[in-house]
């Protein structure tokens, strides 16, 4: 089989194996249970965005690329697209939802509870560094 035939096939392969059936759920809300949303970061910043940022090049990057921006080279195989880390809606979501999610998954986001739970309260911590940088004040004359 031709490289570039054979990575058609395993492009095919995750939009099947990922997509196929998942676009209801990429419709329906995604939101974390209260008692889960409400849940603290109890990793310190510099030292969880460090560690964050590494399990980040080590698992996100394929799909949510290495700005965070959904652009990964696995994104275009996967329906629903891999989100915008960096968007408003994303960013407004507490420390403990984005956790929640980190862990459980849904569709083409796979759950990443097998990573240790200090390593995901990190990868929060990497995911705000996606944050627009806010505009300056503007002086008042």
């Amino acid at each position: 089989m031709r490289r570039g035939a054979w990575w058609t096939t395993v492009a095919i392969g995750l939009a099947l194996a990922f997509g196929a059936g998942t676009a209801l759920a990429g419709d329906a809300p995604w939101a974390a249970p209260a008692a889960d949303k409400a849940k603290k970061n109890p990793v310190a910043k510099a030292a969880g965005a460090r560690d964050g940022k590494k399990s980040y090049e080590t698992n996100c990057v394929a799909c949510h690329g290495a700005q965070g921006k959904g652009d990964g080279p696995a994104a275009a195989a996967l329906t629903p697209k891999p989100k915008n880390l960096g968007e408003k809606a994303i960013q407004d979501e507490s420390d403990g939802e984005i956790f929640w999610k980190i862990t459980t998954g849904r569709g083409s986001m796979p759950p990443w509870q097998q990573l240790p739970e200090k390593e995901r309260w990190g990868l929060v911590h990497h995911i705000r560094s996606f944050a627009p940088a806010a505009a300056p004040a503007k002086k008042k004359q």
